[in-house]
């Protein structure tokens, strides 16, 4: 039996994650942050180049982005250089969701 309250509530607590996923412009950021082999970071200035964004934008969905543990930073010097987290509790959690809704639409078919 499908507990639709605790669906519901499973949806809502990623329902920020969604949004901040959902915004192309940060799709962008970490589509390039994904190219970047060696793992190092990218600078904010690498970063408008990749995707046509002014530097004040970019530097706001990066904060965006390092809100929702997607993204994190190390300084070197007076530079910051960006790059993927490994946090992965927001992704597993949107991930069980997901298969809970999968299994949920089996049941009804």
């Amino acid at each position: 039996m499908t507990d639709f309250n605790q669906l519901k509530q499973d949806l809502n607590s990623v329902s920020e994650f969604l949004v901040t996923l959902g915004d192309e412009k940060r799709q962008s950021i970490i589509i390039r942050l994904l190219s970047e082999s060696n793992c190092d970071g990218l600078q904010v200035g690498e970063l408008t180049e990749a995707t046509g964004l002014s530097r004040p934008a970019v530097s706001h969905h990066l904060k965006v982005l390092k809100e929702a543990k997607i993204v994190d930073y190390r300084t070197n010097g007076t530079r910051n250089y960006y790059y993927l987290t490994h946090h992965t509790e927001e992704i597993l959690k949107l991930k069980n969701f997901i298969d809970e809704l999968l299994v949920v639409m089996e049941e009804s078919k």
